[in-house]
């Protein structure tokens, strides 16, 4: 019976069209009611006590730091390197946007503003140079959604606060399988493109790739950065955020100079809004998780998925096709604040690796960027495209089998995920 007012009351509210961090409150009272147990004190301390924590300080930080990237002019100069060293060649243009989108990824964690910042800048070169506009759209949403996994990733923040999980491991865990999602979408690119009259660009010279590199290499640093500063333990997750932050800063004022002191209330105030909805968010799902806790809600999900529990394999494949499913009809946020502290215990009571999972269950949030008919990520990229919802679909769909197919091989595979980790610990 709890399973079943949980579910009605939040796909009810969400059904209304109610905010998703509303719809979680309502959710939060209708349990409250079922198990006679309503107090409006409960709710507000459990939604401030899910805003604050330390660790998602990290998110605003991190969004601060996308918005300096774009406005300093990092994400050009990923955008010019990549096509240097990868622009001649028969279809480049695509390798250029899945090489950008890797490194991007590295920078950002945010797939929309990825997606957003590399779409302004290669569709129109795109639709100069012939390709089909609403393939190369569904190839550069599809790169756009590595974001999430690569470090450092908002979406691990959030899970890892959950699960209470080192973000960390977290961080470490996702490299993989980012790369492996960037090479998916390239191998991808190659098949539908074989038959394409394509033109290629100039080739690059030496001394061009060489400039481009210069150029590009304060970018490339902050990648670098925040991994070793975590792997050597100089910051934590939170600090992270901050350096990316004051060095983005640094290098668009600085070293670029495409930052003035004006544009800095409009960046921060656009970071500030995200932050905001984000939060709140957080602090909604604190709630249901509380009474999730209170209502023994995974101790009946643990009894559901009983006959999978002594195979963890198949209980995997069970969750992630779930996953699927629910990622075609809601964002990524709250999907992990909603399903993370009811799935946890069933993982930890299963003795499936919380830092595995974390990563492979964020991959298929992801995934569901672009999985119509919700794809947040696929809407983007229709505004930056100008192209209709139904085109960009038909365009994504190679790309997201192909990461579909990523997503596969580490729930059937862990070691490819588990493995490289043990490198770092």
């Amino acid at each position: 019976m709890v399973v079943t007012v949980f579910l009605a009351s939040l796909l009810g509210a969400m059904a209304l069209g109610m905010p998703i961090a509303f719809a979680l409150m309502v959710c939060g009272v209708a349990l409250m009611l079922h198990m006679d147990m309503f107090d409006a004190q409960l709710i507000a301390q459990n939604t401030i006590d899910g805003a604050d924590n330390f660790v998602l300080m990290a998110v605003p930080f991190f969004m601060l730091a996308g918005e300096l990237m774009n406005a300093g002019g990092l994400s050009r100069r990923i955008v010019n390197l990549a096509m240097a060293l990868v622009g001649h060649i028969r279809g480049g243009l695509g390798y250029v946007a899945v090489l950008a989108s890797v490194i991007m990824a590295s920078l950002s964690g945010s797939a929309a503003a990825d997606t957003a910042a590399i779409g302004v800048l290669l569709i129109p070169m795109m639709r100069q140079a012939g390709y089909s506009i609403p393939r190369s759209a569904g190839l550069i949403a599809s790169g756009g959604i590595i974001a999430p996994v690569l470090p450092p990733s908002i979406a691990l923040i959030m899970y890892g606060v959950i699960a209470q999980v080192s973000i960390t491991k977290l961080f470490m865990a996702g490299i993989v399988p980012g790369v492996m999602m960037g090479i998916s979408i390239l191998l991808a690119w190659l098949w539908v493109i074989r038959k394409d009259d394509l033109q290629a660009s100039p080739r690059a010279s030496l001394a061009e790739v060489k400039k481009a590199l210069v150029d590009g290499v304060w970018a490339l640093m902050m990648p670098l950065i925040i991994i070793v500063g975590l792997k050597m333990g100089v910051f934590t997750p939170t600090e992270a955020a901050v350096v990316a932050a004051v060095y983005a800063l640094f290098v668009g004022m600085v070293v670029y100079k495409e930052i003035k002191f004006s544009d800095l209330y409009g960046l921060m105030l656009n970071a500030g809004k995200i932050t905001a909805v984000v939060m709140l968010l957080a602090g909604a799902a604190m709630v249901s998780a509380w009474l999730i806790t209170v209502a023994d809600l995974p101790g009946q999900l643990a009894e559901m998925l009983e006959p999978f529990m002594d195979n963890q394999i198949l209980l995997m494949v069970v969750i992630m096709i779930l996953i699927v499913v629910i990622g075609t009809a809601m964002d990524m946020t709250p999907t992990i604040l909603i399903l993370t502290p009811v799935l946890i215990p069933v993982i930890r009571q299963a003795g499936i690796d919380p830092v595995y999972f974390g990563v492979i269950f964020v991959m298929n949030n992801a995934i569901g960027l672009i999985t119509p008919p919700v794809g947040t990520t696929l809407n983007v990229i229709c505004g930056v495209a100008k192209v209709k919802m139904d085109e960009v679909i038909v365009g994504v769909v190679p790309f997201m089998v192909a990461e579909l197919v990523v997503l596969a091989l580490l729930t059937l595979f862990p070691s490819l995920v588990l493995v490289p980790l043990r490198w770092f610990f």
